[in-house]
């Protein structure tokens, strides 16, 4: 079995990967701003699409989607915040949730568009 961290880099290889196959450009991955780090950050189209990636050895605990807290997507919203202003872009922006789970046959991959609004600050 893979520990945290290699489960977490190869659920967000994954997702790059189909993001990619899907016509999906990717702009950065893992990128950070002080504390805060967005797994993967695309355009798609018109948008600007920030996407968090949780990937989970099984659901036993629940879906992997689930561990996203209110905390976190304020602190994922701040970040796409300042990367928006600093990168001076003016592409509307998505947040989107990548759920993987490992499976006996490889990875199942939930992809949910538009899974957050941002709160208000």
């Amino acid at each position: 079995m893979a520990n945290h961290n290699e489960l977490g880099k190869l659920g967000e290889e994954a997702v790059a990967k189909m993001l990619r196959e899907q016509g999906y450009t990717i702009i950065a991955r893992n990128w950070h701003y002080e504390k805060y780090e967005i797994d993967i950050i695309a355009r798609h189209e018109e948008w600007i699409v920030f996407v968090e990636v949780k990937t989970r050895t099984s659901d036993q605990w629940g879906n992997p989607e689930e561990a996203i807290s209110k905390g976190k997507i304020k602190r994922i919203v701040e970040a796409a915040d300042f990367y928006l202003r600093d990168n001076d872009i003016d592409s509307p922006a998505r947040f989107d949730i990548a759920a993987v789970t490992l499976n006996g046959k490889g990875l199942d991959i939930e992809y949910i568009e538009d899974a957050f609004l941002s709160p208000i600050m």
